[in-house]
């Protein structure tokens, strides 16, 4: 398999359905002459013309709700907001039109739209650009929300996203932007709603999406070599819908569960995890789940303090001790 970066993954989709589509047309602000912020849409322009690669003007809620009027003539528009953060200048054609219209027609409508851009932390953007809004989105039924970890993944839930006939958030981490990975050839497709196993262990499961992935695989060589633990690693993948059934078996199987994730810990994805543990696994467990989440408060632009206030290797590590009942290290 071809090694390619996360942004050449997600470029590789949207070419390939381009090609193979011709209702298939990008809208974003840069992304055509200056090729994307991210450069996820360098090139294209040249290659598929200003009819299907369209500049727009600083106007979110305006290239939004066109996109929606599109998607619903028969058109499949991938709409890039140049950070998460700028979805709130458009949240009103999102969840109040595009996961509503299906509902509101009876089923008569489908949305056929995929909002794709940089989400969470990591690059300094400090506290108007840094967000993470993965649970913001996935509170809202009739929007499917996924957020890819790998190129693979990048790549197979793009070209998921394009062709499902329903709003698609698609959250990329901006600090994965570089990051490299082998990546299928061909039309292979990642299913919306299935977590991946990363890694497998027998003693603590660990849970996580996006960026923090990297940092628990990481962390789980670690124990293993340090520690002697043997924890397994959960990539969730998908939002909205949610693999339920994944993590149950995980924790079924390791009896103690650490939930990590950038964003706050009130009203969260991870709050959710530990919700269903709690409802459904509730005797299997031999220890409290633990949370490790952002601190809350606004992002920092410094470098120093924007770690500070991301999980930590010490936070999580802290967590998978606790949750064994071991002494804390260091």
């Amino acid at each position: 398999m071809p090694v390619m970066t996360y942004r050449e993954a997600l470029k590789a989709a949207m070419v390939a359905e381009m090609e193979r589509d011709e209702s298939v047309v990008l809208l974003g602000e840069d992304i055509g002459v200056y090729g994307g912020t991210h450069l996820v849409t360098d090139g294209l322009l040249d290659r598929f013309g200003p009819k299907r690669v369209i500049d727009t003007p600083i106007a979110e809620g305006g290239f939004t709700g066109a996109a929606i009027g599109m998607a619903m003539l028969g058109m499949r528009p991938i709409v890039e907001m140049m950070t998460w953060n700028f979805s709130f200048q458009a949240a009103d054609q999102i969840i109040q039109n595009a996961a509503k219209l299906r509902y509101f027609s009876g089923g008569q409508a489908s949305v056929p739209l995929v909002i794709r851009g940089p989400n969470g932390g990591g690059v300094q953007l400090s506290a108007q650009h840094t967000h993470s809004l993965e649970g913001f989105y996935g509170h809202f039924p009739g929007l499917r929300v996924v957020s890819p970890a790998t190129p693979a993944d990048a790549k197979g839930m793009m070209l998921t996203a394009i062709r499902d006939p329903d709003p698609v958030v698609f959250l990329e981490a901006g600090a994965l932007y570089g990051t490299k990975g082998e990546v299928p050839d061909g039309d292979e497709t990642v299913p919306f709603g299935k977590a991946n196993v990363a890694r497998e262990g027998t003693d603590v499961t660990l849970v996580a999406y996006g960026r923090q992935v990297n940092l628990l695989l990481r962390i789980a060589e670690k124990l293993a070599n340090e520690d002697n633990i043997n924890a397994e690693v959960i990539d969730l993948r998908s939002i909205r819908p949610f693999d339920e059934a994944t993590i149950l078996d995980s924790v079924r199987k390791t009896n103690r569960a650490v939930v990590v994730q950038e964003q706050w810990r009130w009203f969260s994805v991870a709050s959710e995890v530990a919700a269903l543990i709690q409802e459904q696994a509730f005797d299997d467990l031999d220890a409290p789940v633990e949370r490790v989440s952002g601190a809350e408060v606004p992002a920092p632009y410094a470098r120093n303090l924007e770690v500070a206030a991301f999980p930590s290797e010490r936070q999580i590590v802290e967590a998978v001790h606790r949750v064994l009942y071991r002494n804390r290290k260091g």
